[in-house]
């Protein structure tokens, strides 16, 4: 429980401290796009090369980790859209709305896990973590883009705009150079890892300081489905079916801790700079993040305690 709140506890603050900022008008509207593009184009895409291009995969069980997670996505992704239109003709929940309950409820931020996993696990858990980000971060990156290019924009995309959006994704570029240069066996020189991981150490605080920039807390005093069902289907359903895949594939020990640990953080940081970029609903993309943080206090520890 206190490594846990030990590596929650500085994102929340850092959340405070977007908030702070923006209320004061130290940074203003137009600024704060540009501060959104530069971790977005930038910092996150640093680090996901930097740490996919080092590790070495063939260590560690790479295929059962790998599918048992993206097989709990899958599902869950299924699920979120079976249940799009009853959510909308029963609860009011338009597509802009939709796509902010399907990025809280799939994807995950990665910090955090990498935090708890250094902490719980060590360096094992780390390299671990890296398995989940090749496997998680293109297919959530390209389910997102798919479901806001839908949803958001409130007509079905054309192929050529699904093909443009995927293609230009810094994300999926950034994991992809860094698969290439894994396998091709290439060291990185000493300056370009170490200009790497400066960019990759701004990546949260900047990613989360835009978060809380973006908050309305006033609305927190309101919630609706929406909210409520972006905020705790993940904790609830996503670790629960996480492990049910790792016993299917025969994933076990260490190996699950950290799969459990993956599926049971809140959801990415980012995902509400991919819904500014993509017309999701950014506001309320930011309360779920929030909101799922807090409460992930409660909601880690518990899943480690059940299926740990």
């Amino acid at each position: 429980m206190l490594m846990t709140l030990s590596a929650l506890l500085p994102v929340i603050l850092v959340i405070a401290c977007g908030y702070g900022v923006a209320r004061t008008g130290l940074i203003t509207g137009d600024q704060w796009r540009g501060v959104e593009r530069l971790a977005y184009y930038v910092l996150f895409p640093a680090v996901l090369f930097r740490t996919i291009a080092t590790v070495d995969f063939s260590k560690l069980p790479t295929f059962g980790m790998g599918f048992s997670l993206m097989g709990a996505i899958l599902a869950l992704a299924a699920l979120l859209l079976v249940i799009r239109l009853p959510l909308e003709r029963v609860l009011g929940i338009p597509g802009p709305r939709f796509t902010s309950i399907f990025q809280g409820t799939l994807r995950w931020n990665a910090m955090i896990a990498l935090a708890i996993a250094g902490s719980v696990v060590g360096e094992d858990g780390l390299a671990m973590l890296a398995i989940a980000m090749v496997f998680m971060i293109p297919l959530l990156n390209v389910l997102s883009i798919l479901v806001l290019s839908h949803y958001a924009s409130g007509n079905p995309p054309g192929a050529a705009k699904i093909c443009k959006d995927l293609a230009l994704n810094p994300f999926i570029v950034s994991i992809a150079a860094g698969i290439l240069v894994n396998l091709a066996g290439l060291p990185l020189p000493d300056a370009v890892d170490s200009t790497l991981a400066i960019l990759g150490s701004a990546s949260l605080p900047i990613g989360i300081i835009c978060v809380g920039a973006s908050l309305d807390l006033s609305s927190l005093r309101r919630p609706g489905p929406a909210l409520a069902l972006g905020t705790f289907l993940r904790p609830l359903l996503m670790p629960l079916a996480a492990y049910g895949f790792t016993l299917l594939f025969g994933v076990t020990g260490t190996p699950q801790l950290v799969v459990i640990i993956a599926s049971a953080v809140p959801t990415a940081s980012n995902a509400y700079i991919l819904a500014r970029q993509m017309g999701g609903d950014a506001k309320l993309m930011a309360e779920i993040i929030t909101l799922q943080t807090l409460a992930a206090a409660v909601t880690i520890p518990a899943a480690l305690l059940i299926f740990g």
